[in-house]
């Protein structure tokens, strides 16, 4: 039986400590979405520039460079995993850069999910390139795939439309990295922005809906899910970052705090008379572990 590392006061938020491989062998749940920023495998010595000094771009042993058949055999494996806690109308997002991303559609094709978009993640604030002998990095990829062939999954159509001033909303997003307002407890070296996954929640989940993170860092997901009035589960094999989490799960429960999130993400700024976003979602909840 999975023991939980942290969970919040309303249930809505749940994290467990370890390896995610054996974790999600040991709890039988549906959840509605996955969200995963699985390793890239790119700590190999890389250096980059950041507030305008060299820094080493190691993230940990985690994200070790590994053959291109070992990446290939571990992402089809918590792939295979994840499909089997996903509900048949179920959807999974996959972030990732030119050095992992293809192997993940590989593996989702070869595993019966179906791809529905990918989503371009153009940040406005890329840093430089110091080598001067390649174009800036400025984009990052996000799969949406869904379980099932043939069962329709969720997607808040008109919600991305309003968002997007009455226009279908594309493939393409423009957002800012992580910045200072959402390092207050902390930074993991892989953190994504708020505003990237609030709108993968919004998009593709209701009210009350629980989102599984399987590399779950310092739980943006789930900062995230919360601020969505959605619920969520977290994997997460370093001790450190489970630390990081519940601190920053702990620090929403002060109003101020909460409030302050939300006024620098934009799509949730907007929708904040709406009752996908503010709905009660207390009472009885299973949880999945």
């Amino acid at each position: 039986m999975v023991q939980a590392f942290y969970k919040s006061p309303n249930n809505d938020f749940i994290l467990a400590h370890g390896d995610c491989f054996k974790l999600l062998k040991e709890f039988d749940f549906k959840f509605d979405m996955i969200f995963a920023d699985p390793p890239y495998f790119l700590s190999n010595g890389g250096i980059s520039l950041q507030s305008g000094k060299v820094v080493c771009v190691d993230k940990g042993e985690w994200d070790k460079g590994k053959s291109q058949d070992d990446v290939m055999a571990f992402n089809m494996e918590w792939l295979r995993l994840c499909r089997d806690k996903l509900k048949d109308n179920g959807t999974i997002w996959i972030s990732g850069t030119y050095h992992n991303i293809f192997s993940v559609a590989n593996c989702l094709t070869e595993l019966g999910y179906k791809i529905l978009n990918v989503i371009t993640w153009e940040k406005t604030n890329p840093p430089v390139n110091i080598s001067c002998r390649y174009f800036k990095y400025s984009t990052e990829f996000v799969i949406w795939a869904r379980k099932m062939h043939k069962v329709p999954h969720k997607f808040n159509y008109e919600m991305m439309k309003d968002l997007n001033g009455g226009k279908q909303m594309t493939d393409v997003w423009r957002m800012p990295a992580i910045g200072r307002w959402e390092k207050t407890c902390g930074k993991h070296p892989t953190q994504k922005p708020l505003r990237l996954l609030v709108r993968m929640i919004l998009a593709s989940t209701n009210q009350g809906d629980w989102i599984l993170d399987p590399f779950s860092g310092s739980s943006t997901t789930g900062i995230a899910a919360n601020l969505c009035g959605r619920r969520f589960a977290g994997l997460e094999q370093e001790e450190d970052f489970c630390q990081l989490s519940k601190a920053r799960r702990e620090e929403i429960e002060n109003l101020d705090s909460y409030d302050n999130l939300i006024s620098h993400i934009e799509d949730l700024h907007k929708l904040q008379n709406n009752f996908m976003v503010n709905e009660d979602i207390g009472g009885y909840v299973k949880m999945p572990f």
